[in-house]
């Protein structure tokens, strides 16, 4: 049995390639504005947690500042919060803490909930 057999791929058959190869073409383009809006987050007290929902679906998860659609990108953008993810259940009240102690400083870091069909996982991305 060849490599590619165990990948699950066909002899001649190039390899997908990853979605978050093109997620961080995106927040490459994005950082900028991703940046304002989680200051703005902070500074009008709506949270001291800026978490940004990135996707290729429709989702009810925050609010769209970023529609792909609109932009020629691959990915949209929502604005949401910790306390939005934890009222819908998205992180257990009990784990609240847990994510407050790795949460990187939102100055430097956007924090990113990333969708693709396997699942959805969050990621930490520079501003610089």
């Amino acid at each position: 049995m060849n490599p590619e057999e165990l990948l699950g791929q066909n002899e001649g058959e190039t390899p997908k390639e990853s979605p978050l190869i093109s997620l961080k073409k995106d927040l490459e383009f994005y950082k900028d504005t991703l940046r304002e809006v989680a200051v703005e987050i902070m500074l009008e007290g709506l949270s001291a947690y800026p978490i940004f929902v990135a996707h290729q679906h429709e989702v009810a998860l925050g609010e769209m500042i970023l529609d792909s659609k609109e932009l020629g990108t691959n990915w949209s953008i929502q604005a949401s919060t910790l306390e939005e993810f934890v009222e819908k259940s998205i992180i257990q009240h009990s784990k609240k803490e847990m994510f407050i102690q790795s949460f990187k400083p939102a100055d430097d870091f956007m924090c990113v909930f990333a969708i693709v069909p396997e699942g959805a996982n969050f990621i930490y991305y520079p501003y610089k």
